[in-house]
């Protein structure tokens, strides 16, 4: 399973995008997106996925 990000939500603010240990997130039209091909949760390198940790809106990088 992958994380998505809430465009709705999402501030834009690049927090997740260098967090993210696979660099599965990134900038595409104005908006950021997780690939869920390179999406591992941080499964091997974090206890929870790091995009949601730093994210400064609660629910924005959730479960896919």
């Amino acid at each position: 399973m992958a994380y998505k990000i809430i465009t709705s939500q999402c501030t834009v603010c690049g927090a997740c995008e260098f967090e993210c240990p696979n660099a599965a997130i990134s900038l595409k039209n104005d908006t950021y997106i997780i690939n869920p091909k390179k999406c591992t949760e941080c499964e091997g390198s974090f206890d929870t996925p790091q995009c949601a940790v730093v994210c400064p809106v609660e629910n924005t990088c959730v479960p896919a």
